[in-house]
């Protein structure tokens, strides 16, 4: 066991002592931290970079509990008292250093539930920079994706100022109440200013000693990143400072940063979400980069098991309360479309929309790998969603596979599910960079049809559709009306294709007429006959999935679209899918709700698994 050590000072190494306690379980953290903490005992017996406990305790005890106060809330005009998890970043960051005496990192992530105190962490960190870092001329940027996002951390940062009478007697802070816009430390000739993503614009060439990304997760792109990454190379120790709730778009800055300070904690480049502490030759690579990533273990509920919340909220009961957790796990399980928001921000769950249809926990287990042409001359019920001529157009297959032998669904039918989608070809450059979707890795792994052109040609989709109607028993089409009348039906026409064709409105104010096939399936069944519409269809489908009766063909087109989409309501408790609020492209499981809506409103009592065509 590693001792903990103590400065000349007589203070207890506090960093090590956090990090000590976790390892040995006596303070309760995520996977990600527990190897943060075991890498930095591990660094200690290193020979190639030392760690310094009295610069640690500096930073600690000398600036943070020394001079700052905190300024909101339930907090306001109490001094700043570390909690260990603070001890553990700050004296991390300012403790570690490289054999010349420069700082070891130059890069860290902190990823943490909502309200454990990021912004004054970050923002004390800031006002270090600027008076207590030793660097004439420092310039220490708060970076937001917004100009008002980054004024909150900076906003913090002033009022800290204006609590510390040491401080509030250095800095000149300039702007009015308000209105702040600069803290200046005029002896050193140092400013601490806040920037947005417009700096990209200015080409001004800022020369950071410091940087703080506030709420990475909304920032759009890296380039705020960049910009400021760029200008380190005039600085011996530069610090850039990422702090941020968990994601919902993993085609982002935020969960490459994510990803990477993951791998850092783990030492292995390769490390995935769920992996262990690497017990091979680390990572050198890793060097530089501070990690700090909250996130539950496999198998932990926060819905149903309070005891793993300290997990991503290392500061409860201290900043953030049992009481107000317990709140809004109850709304999570009461109001299903803030379940993700509150996965996402409480719990560092990242989710692939802010208040999306389908979690990927959900999703996941009726993920499979099959092939469709096992279904040649089967039953077969597709569902057509044709979007605009630059977007993706998709087709949805459902097919019934059997039914369930054993178990609380026995006799209940089961389906196999697959979509085919065409997106146009020489746009797709254009669209990856307007998207953030990888369109062409998608096109070359065959998830994807790109034919030539600048729109979707209809004549595609009906060539697809006369296909489907030789290799399997279509039993009907369901389609919207948008662009079907004007676009696909008269190429279908042209070819011969002789299908039923349904119609199947996507929005929720209006049902489609049933056909007198599913009146019969209706009568059949003791139920009244319904036209197909896409709340019915959406209901159907969640508990197909809940109930893992059904398996959808992996596809990460198909996965990318239910993981994206969002539901729109109305005051009676109906919801569909809304492209329009949508995160990215739901086209494919929009038709493939059409297609299961279309597949159980033709289902009857005793239906036989399927019926071969062909000999």
């Amino acid at each position: 066991m590693t001792e903990t050590r103590k400065t000349t000072t007589g203070s207890p190494d506090r960093p090590t002592a956090y990090a000590q306690a976790v390892v040995e379980g006596r303070i309760v953290a995520g996977p990600h931290v527990r190897n943060a903490c075991r890498r930095h005992l591990d660094d200690l017996k290193r020979d190639d970079i030392r760690y310094d406990p009295e610069a640690a305790a500096l930073a600690i005890e000398g600036f943070f509990e020394r001079f700052l106060m905190l300024s909101e809330g339930q907090f306001e005009g109490e001094p700043f008292r570390l909690h260990p998890s603070q001890d553990f970043i700050i004296g991390s960051i300012f403790g570690w250093k490289r054999l010349d005496g420069t700082r070891r990192f130059r890069r860290a992530y902190i990823e943490q539930g909502k309200g454990n105190g990021k912004s004054p962490v970050a923002g004390g960190i800031g006002l270090y920079g600027l008076a207590y870092d030793k660097e004439p001329g420092a310039e220490i940027y708060s970076a937001g994706a917004t100009k008002e996002q980054a004024g909150v951390l900076f906003r913090n940062a002033v009022k800290m100022v204006r609590k510390s009478p040491q401080l509030d007697r250095r800095l000149k802070i300039s702007g009015g109440h308000g209105r702040e816009e600069n803290i200046a430390d005029l002896k050193n000739n140092s400013f601490f200013r806040p920037v947005s993503r417009e700096t990209k614009k200015t080409g001004s060439g800022p020369r950071p000693q410091i940087a703080l990304v506030d709420e990475l997760h909304e920032h759009a792109d890296a380039g705020i990143i960049q910009i400021l990454e760029r200008g380190f190379k005039f600085r011996r120790q530069p610090l850039l400072l990422m702090i941020t709730n968990s994601g919902s778009d993993r085609n982002s800055v935020c969960w490459d940063e994510h990803m990477h300070a993951i791998q850092v904690a783990a030492g292995n480049k390769d490390a995935k979400d769920e992996d262990a502490y690497y017990l091979g030759e680390r990572w050198k690579g890793s060097d530089e980069t501070f990690s700090y990533v909250c996130a539950l273990d496999p198998g932990d509920d926060p819905l149903e098991d309070p005891s793993c919340w300290i997990k991503t909220n290392p500061l409860l009961d201290v900043t953030i309360t049992s009481e107000y957790l317990s709140d809004v796990v109850a709304q999570a399980q009461n109001i299903p479309a803030n379940l993700n928001n509150i996965l996402r921000l409480h719990f560092c769950v990242w989710t692939d929309a802010d208040t999306a249809w389908m979690t990927r926990k959900v999703l996941e287990p009726c993920l499979a790998d099959f092939d469709p042409v096992e279904y040649h001359g089967h039953k077969v019920w597709i569902g057509c969603d044709l979007s605009q001529n630059k977007d993706i157009t998709a087709l949805g297959f459902c097919v019934r596979r059997g039914e369930v032998k054993e178990g609380p669904h026995t006799g209940k039918p089961t389906f196999d599910v697959w979509v085919e989608a065409w997106t146009p070809g020489d746009t797709i450059s254009a669209r990856e960079l307007r998207d953030k979707l990888p369109y062409r890795l998608w096109v070359d792994g065959g998830h994807l049809n790109a034919p030539k052109g600048q729109s979707i040609s209809f004549r595609d989709v009906a060539q697809a559709l006369t296909e489907a109607a030789h290799e399997f028993d279509v039993q009907c089409v369901a389609y919207d009306r948008y662009a079907f009348k004007r676009g696909l039906e008269p190429e279908c026409v042209e070819l011969g294709l002789s299908v039923e064709f349904v119609e199947h409105p996507q929005g929720g104010t209006r049902k489609g007429k049933p056909t007198e096939a599913m009146i019969r399936a209706a009568e059949l069944a003791g139920r009244e006959p319904e036209g197909l519409w896409m709340p019915g269809s959406i209901r159907q489908l969640e508990e197909l999935i809940l109930e893992e009766r059904i398996r959808f063909r992996r596809n990460p087109v198909f996965i990318s679209a239910m993981m994206s989409a969002i539901t729109g309501k109305d005051r009676w408790g109906n919801y569909w899918l809304d492209k329009e609020r949508s995160t990215q492209k739901i086209d494919c499981a929009i038709a493939t709700a059409m297609a299961v809506g279309a597949a159980l409103a033709h289902e009857t009592p005793g239906a036989p698994e399927f019926r071969m065509i062909f000999i």
